[in-house]
């Protein structure tokens, strides 16, 4: 699998961040970086415990890394969760919107992992 079809594989749009990162090792360097980063197990953590203040970091988090990796997909949903959480009380749809970010990181991850597992 190309980086290129990781990136279809995923539904993300892999010119935008050719555009934006340059050069392909770059852009497999941060993408590899993805399944290292701590953001989503924290949130899952977050979520479980109702700690407002935490989930809303790696959510705001995720949200930085998917968009600077082109990830428009996962870059909306956790923008919409942190903006659901950024207030104390959070908002009364932030579980519904963590329960829909879930599978659009599992796609991520899941095609990441195929691509790494690709690569020897």
């Amino acid at each position: 699998m190309t980086l290129q079809e990781c990136y279809e594989k995923m539904g993300a749009n892999y010119d935008e961040v050719k555009r934006h990162l340059i050069k392909e090792e770059r852009i497999q360097k941060i993408l590899l970086l993805f399944l290292k980063d701590p953001s989503y197990d924290s949130l899952q953590a977050a979520m479980a415990s109702g700690d407002r203040d935490t989930a809303f970091r790696a959510a705001h988090t995720l949200k930085g890394i998917s968009l600077n990796l082109g990830l428009t997909f996962l870059q909306q949903s956790s923008s919409a969760l942190s903006e659901a959480l950024r207030n104390d009380p959070p908002a009364e749809n932030a579980q519904s919107l963590y329960e829909a970010l879930i599978p659009d990181y599992e796609r991520v991850a899941s095609a990441i992992r195929q691509f790494q597992s690709e690569l020897g």
